[in-house]
């Protein structure tokens, strides 16, 4: 299984959002670590919204559609609901 997850930056507000075969939970350990470059300079992160998928394909699949306009769209209004 893997998953389609979206971070909040504590220090900016900016969202950030990923696929991973990790448990999210595992994953935003290792972003508020440091583990890539927007997470390093924008952490510490805490997550706000997670999702599984079959498999990686649709879980890219999902992550590209939350980072297009509509998908941006769609999730702010699942967070303000």
């Amino acid at each position: 299984m893997s998953f389609v997850y979206v971070l909040k930056s504590l220090r900016n507000g900016k969202r950030y959002t990923g696929s991973t075969e990790l448990l999210p939970k595992e994953r935003l350990k290792q972003h508020n670590y440091g583990a890539s470059k927007f997470t390093k300079r924008n952490g510490p992160f805490e997550l706000i919204y997670q999702e599984g998928c079959d498999n990686k394909t649709e879980a890219r699949k999902r992550e590209n559609f939350l980072k297009s306009g509509i998908g941006r769209k769609y999730l702010d209004e699942m967070l303000n609901n």
